[in-house]
């Protein structure tokens, strides 16, 4: 487990062992795999310390996509009867099959009670207009996030059903102070604006004063923040992550921008090896998988505690997360701390002549260099080996691409000692995203 407080951890022991009982002969699910962990019976003596919860083999989206496909069409994932839930959502169905969710109005009101403090670190309030320019689909995000704003007091500002021209007018017409979107979306916006002669920013600073991103690493990426402020006029740049599977999970640190925190009153939080994971063996302890020290890239686990209708406990997320080596006091903050937020995905990861490429680390040297309007990494195997190219579409100012092209090839060399060819491509070549950008491809 991460450190924090000693009154943090007794607060999340107790959420343990409430979940724990509640869940206990009523979900069918983690009934059994409590039971067989030998973490059944009374809560307060299997669960003496937070450290007995690592006797439960974590589970993985493929044993929950399993469940589902074994208990259609929701799974036996549920605490309580049928009537108890109000609210679907599914998951995107990017990396796999997706996953169906249902959640009772507890479990929703505890993921808004998340959001919000996502919101308040943000420094979003009642006297906030916040717009949400996308189309409102079965993605969780979308909702609780809504919601949330809601509940706070704002004003909230739907844009779904409308072209990103329209939404750029709505959005400004309402004089929205906050914009939740992807960051891709974000820069989006921004070069529709250009094209419409739509002013976001002036002498008087920019006209929406915070931009709340999430849906891919970019908002942590310095060089891609660095592009969305000044697009924006100079508004501030918040990241956020979060999954339909487990709600939201981080919120930012706005003294440092490249840190997110996860929200350790609402999960227990964990960053374990990869390969013991993997292994499926318990360690030396007894528990499953090897925490890893400060600085070092993991995997996050999550238990949701308070999502008592449909938790998961011990979930791998497939996140690569480097837990900060900096003291809570530093940050100002208690809760485990993500440098450079979340790094990839465990299938995004990939392995090219063997040098670890994580998007988020392509992606800041690619949004470093002036020029890049957008991109897209294609991925091939050759004899077992894979190997990578850049595919680059420059901004309308760059006069020379070959030169571009050759510019970012020595700056990838540079920061992989890797030779990756970048090949320019026409304007207006790769495709623009309004969700999560699928700029890493496989071939």
């Amino acid at each position: 487990m991460t450190a924090a407080s000693a009154d943090l951890r007794d607060r999340q022991l107790r959420q343990l062992r409430h979940l724990v009982g509640e869940l206990l002969g009523r979900n069918p699910f983690w009934t059994a795999r409590l039971e067989a962990a030998g973490l059944g019976g009374d809560p307060e003596r299997a669960l003496p310390d937070l450290a007995a919860l690592r006797r439960l083999p974590p589970i993985t989206k493929d044993e929950v996509v399993e469940d589902q496909r074994r208990h259609p069409p929701w799974g036996s994932n549920r605490t309580y009867s049928q009537d108890r839930y109000t609210r679907f959502h599914q998951t995107s169905g990017t990396t796999g099959t997706p996953l169906r969710w249902l959640d009772t109005d507890q479990s929703w009101s505890w993921m808004l009670d998340a959001w919000e403090e996502v919101f308040r670190t943000a420094g979003v309030g009642r006297d906030d207009r916040v717009f949400f320019p996308f189309s409102f689909g079965p993605f969780l995000g979308f909702w609780t996030a809504f919601d949330a704003a809601a509940r706070l007091g704002c004003l909230v500002i739907p844009g779904g059903g409308l072209p990103s021209a329209a939404r750029l007018r709505v959005m400004l017409d309402a004089e929205a102070t906050v914009v939740c979107c992807t960051p891709t979306y974000g820069l989006r916006l921004a070069e529709v604006a250009a094209d419409e002669g739509l002013e976001l920013g002036g002498a008087e600073g920019p006209r929406v004063r915070a931009l709340i991103v999430a849906g891919e690493p970019g908002g942590s990426v310095p060089a891609t923040r660095e592009r969305l402020s000044r697009a924006w006029g100079g508004t501030r740049v918040f990241d956020h992550h979060g999954m339909t599977e487990v709600g939201p999970v981080s919120c930012p640190n706005e003294a440092h921008p490249d840190v997110l925190h996860v929200l350790e009153e609402s999960y227990l939080a964990e960053v374990l090896d990869p390969e013991s994971l993997d292994s499926g063996e318990p360690q030396d302890d007894g528990g499953y998988g090897r925490p890893v020290v400060p600085g070092e890239v993991g995997e996050l686990v999550l238990t949701t505690l308070g999502r008592l209708g449909s938790p998961l406990l011990r979930y791998r997320t497939g996140d690569r997360v480097r837990p900060s080596a900096r003291s809570a006091e530093e940050l100002g903050r208690p809760e485990l701390a993500l440098e450079g937020g979340i790094l990839a995905r465990g299938d995004d990861m990939v392995v090219v002549r063997g040098v670890n490429l994580y998007p988020s680390a392509v992606e800041q040297v690619l949004r470093s260099q002036p020029g890049v309007a957008e991109f897209r990494v294609e991925l091939t195997e050759r004899q077992a080996m894979a190997e990578a190219r850049v595919l680059v579409e420059p901004s309308p100012e760059v006069s020379d691409a070959e030169t571009l092209a050759r510019d970012l090839e020595g700056a990838l060399r540079l920061a992989f000692q890797l030779r990756l060819p970048v090949q320019p491509v026409p304007p207006g070549t790769l495709p623009r995203f309004e969700m999560k950008a699928q700029r890493w491809v496989r071939r």
